[in-house]
Protein backbone atom coordinates (compact mmCIF):
# COMPACT_ATOMS: atom_id res chain seq x y z
CA UNK A 1 0.00 0.00 0.00
CA UNK A 2 1.26 3.46 -0.94
CA UNK A 3 2.37 5.53 2.08
CA UNK A 4 0.05 8.42 1.17
CA UNK A 5 -2.91 6.03 1.00
CA UNK A 6 -1.95 4.39 4.29
CA UNK A 7 -1.68 7.81 5.97
CA UNK A 8 -5.04 8.88 4.47
CA UNK A 9 -6.78 5.76 5.79
CA UNK A 10 -5.07 5.93 9.20
CA UNK A 11 -6.22 9.51 9.85
CA UNK A 12 -9.91 8.78 9.21
CA UNK A 13 -12.36 8.58 12.12
CA UNK A 14 -14.81 5.76 12.62
CA UNK A 15 -16.94 4.73 10.72
CA UNK A 16 -15.24 6.28 7.66
CA UNK A 17 -12.05 4.27 8.24
CA UNK A 18 -13.92 0.95 8.38
CA UNK A 19 -16.04 1.84 5.35
CA UNK A 20 -12.95 2.78 3.32
CA UNK A 21 -11.17 -0.45 4.25
CA UNK A 22 -14.21 -2.56 3.31
CA UNK A 23 -14.80 -0.75 0.01
CA UNK A 24 -11.09 -0.97 -0.81
CA UNK A 25 -11.27 -4.72 -0.17
CA UNK A 26 -14.22 -4.97 -2.61
CA UNK A 27 -12.22 -3.05 -5.23
CA UNK A 28 -9.26 -5.40 -4.69
CA UNK A 29 -11.41 -8.52 -5.11
CA UNK A 30 -13.27 -7.11 -8.11
CA UNK A 31 -10.42 -5.53 -10.07
CA UNK A 32 -7.59 -7.87 -9.12
CA UNK A 33 -4.34 -6.20 -10.18
CA UNK A 34 -5.36 -2.54 -10.19
CA UNK A 35 -3.75 0.89 -10.17
CA UNK A 36 -4.22 2.77 -6.87
CA UNK A 37 -2.92 6.30 -6.27
CA UNK A 38 -3.57 9.24 -3.99
CA UNK A 39 -4.94 12.12 -6.08
CA UNK A 40 -7.75 14.70 -5.85
CA UNK A 41 -7.40 14.38 -2.03
CA UNK A 42 -8.73 10.81 -2.26
CA UNK A 43 -7.84 7.25 -3.15
CA UNK A 44 -8.06 6.92 -6.95
CA UNK A 45 -8.21 3.72 -8.98
CA UNK A 46 -7.64 2.66 -12.57
CA UNK A 47 -6.34 5.97 -13.83
CA UNK A 48 -9.25 7.99 -12.47
CA UNK A 49 -12.20 5.71 -13.20
CA UNK A 50 -12.94 5.39 -9.47
CA UNK A 51 -12.27 7.14 -6.19
CA UNK A 52 -12.93 6.57 -2.50
CA UNK A 53 -13.16 9.74 -0.41
CA UNK A 54 -13.92 10.27 3.27
CA UNK A 55 -16.40 13.03 3.95
CA UNK A 56 -17.44 14.56 7.28
CA UNK A 57 -20.07 11.91 8.09
CA UNK A 58 -19.86 9.39 5.23
CA UNK A 59 -17.73 8.02 2.41
CA UNK A 60 -18.21 8.76 -1.28
CA UNK A 61 -17.33 6.13 -3.85
CA UNK A 62 -16.92 7.87 -7.20
CA UNK A 63 -17.31 6.49 -10.69
CA UNK A 64 -16.40 7.87 -14.12
CA UNK A 65 -19.56 8.10 -16.21
CA UNK A 66 -18.16 9.04 -19.64
CA UNK A 67 -19.30 6.30 -22.01
CA UNK A 68 -22.31 5.18 -19.92
CA UNK A 69 -25.88 5.59 -21.14
CA UNK A 70 -28.47 7.67 -19.26
CA UNK A 71 -30.02 4.68 -17.49
CA UNK A 72 -26.59 3.58 -16.25
CA UNK A 73 -25.68 7.11 -15.14
CA UNK A 74 -28.93 7.30 -13.16
CA UNK A 75 -27.61 4.54 -10.86
CA UNK A 76 -25.28 7.12 -9.30
CA UNK A 77 -25.79 10.28 -7.23
CA UNK A 78 -24.57 13.77 -7.98
CA UNK A 79 -24.66 15.98 -11.03
CA UNK A 80 -21.08 15.84 -12.31
CA UNK A 81 -20.49 15.71 -16.05
CA UNK A 82 -17.65 13.15 -15.88
CA UNK A 83 -17.91 11.64 -12.37
CA UNK A 84 -20.80 10.62 -10.12
CA UNK A 85 -20.79 8.86 -6.75
CA UNK A 86 -22.66 6.82 -4.20
CA UNK A 87 -22.77 7.73 -0.50
CA UNK A 88 -22.07 5.20 2.24
CA UNK A 89 -22.93 6.32 5.78
CA UNK A 90 -22.19 3.11 7.69
CA UNK A 91 -20.56 -0.27 7.20
CA UNK A 92 -24.02 -1.91 7.12
CA UNK A 93 -24.98 0.34 4.18
CA UNK A 94 -22.43 -1.38 1.93
CA UNK A 95 -24.25 -3.46 -0.69
CA UNK A 96 -21.35 -5.53 -2.00
CA UNK A 97 -23.31 -7.08 -4.88
CA UNK A 98 -24.47 -3.67 -6.14
CA UNK A 99 -21.00 -2.17 -5.71
CA UNK A 100 -19.37 -5.01 -7.66
CA UNK A 101 -21.87 -4.53 -10.50
CA UNK A 102 -21.13 -0.79 -10.59
CA UNK A 103 -17.36 -1.35 -10.55
CA UNK A 104 -17.55 -3.90 -13.37
CA UNK A 105 -19.85 -1.69 -15.47
CA UNK A 106 -17.66 1.39 -15.16
CA UNK A 107 -14.44 -0.57 -15.62
CA UNK A 108 -15.78 -2.08 -18.85
CA UNK A 109 -17.59 0.89 -20.42
CA UNK A 110 -16.31 4.17 -19.01
CA UNK A 111 -13.24 6.25 -19.74
CA UNK A 112 -11.16 8.28 -17.30
CA UNK A 113 -11.90 11.95 -16.66
CA UNK A 114 -9.67 14.24 -18.68
CA UNK A 115 -8.54 16.19 -15.58
CA UNK A 116 -6.87 13.16 -13.97
CA UNK A 117 -3.16 13.77 -13.55
CA UNK A 118 -2.23 10.52 -11.76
Amino acid sequence: MDEKIKAYIDKQPSPQKEIILRVRDIFTKTLGNYNEKFAWGAMVYEGGKFYIAAMKNRVHVGFAITGLDKEEIDMFEGSGKTMRHIKIHSIKDIDEERLVKMINLVNKKSTCPTDYKG
